[in-house]
C-alpha cells in the first residue's frame, strides 16, 4: 500500500466497551435518503447545538456521541440516530424545551474505526463508506445493536478532527 493510500484509510482496533445511556436530539432516516441532498442528519445537529444539550457535557465524559440505533434490519434499512451526551442512569437530566429522547447502549465488542485527521465533513462519510466496504468482505458480523460515533470536545476542531466510530460486531 502506498503511503497516501495509507494516508486516507483508518485506523481499526477492537474494544468491549461497558454499557451506557445516551440522551439527545433523534431523527429516523436511511442510509439512502442521507446520501441526497434531502438528508435529515446535518439538520439534526443543527437541533442538537441549538438545544443547549452542549453545554451539559459531564465532566467525566467531554464527548458529543451520535448513536445509531433501533436498525429495521441492516445498513440498508431504517433507523434512529440520536445526537447527544451520555448520561448516567440515576442522574435525572433537566430537560431543555427540546423533547429528549434516551437510548441504551448495551455492554458489546466493537471494532472501532479512528478516522484520519481532516475535515469533519470529508472524514466522517469517507470512514462509513470504508466501513460498508469493509463489513461486505469481512467474516466479522454486525450486530445491530447500536454503532456510535464520538466526537471527543475537549480539542474540537472541526476542521482538523479525529472520530471513533464504533461498530457493535459478534
Amino acid at each position: 500500500m502506498s503511503h497516501s493510500q495509507q494516508q486516507n484509510q483508518s485506523e481499526r482496533f477492537i474494544e468491549v466497551r461497558p454499557a451506557m445511556s445516551i440522551q439527545g436530539v433523534d431523527v429516523r432516516t436511511t442510509n439512502e435518503a442521507e446520501a441526497g441532498p434531502q438528508g435529515k442528519i446535518p439538520k439534526l445537529w443543527d437541533r442538537y447545538f441549538q438545544s443547549g444539550l452542549q453545554a451539559q457535557l459531564s465532566d467525566k465524559d467531554q464527548a458529543i456521541y451520535a448513536l445509531y440505533t433501533d436498525y429495521e434490519s441492516d445498513a440498508s434499512g431504517e433507523y434512529t440516530l440520536i445526537i447527544g451526551n451520555r448520561i448516567n442512569e440515576d442522574v435525572a437530566v433537566a430537560a431543555s424545551s427540546e423533547e429528549l429522547q434516551q437510548a441504551s447502549v448495551p455492554e458489546a465488542k466493537y471494532m472501532v474505526f479512528r478516522t484520519r485527521c481532516g475535515p469533519l465533513m470529508e472524514v466522517v462519510p469517507q470512514v462509513w463508506h470504508e466501513i460498508w466496504s469493509y463489513f461486505q468482505q469481512s467474516t466479522e458480523k454486525r450486530t445491530y445493536t447500536g454503532d456510535y460515533e464520538r466526537y471527543d470536545m475537549r480539542q474540537f476542531d472541526p476542521a482538523h478532527t479525529v472520530v471513533d466510530v464504533y461498530i457493535a460486531i459478534e
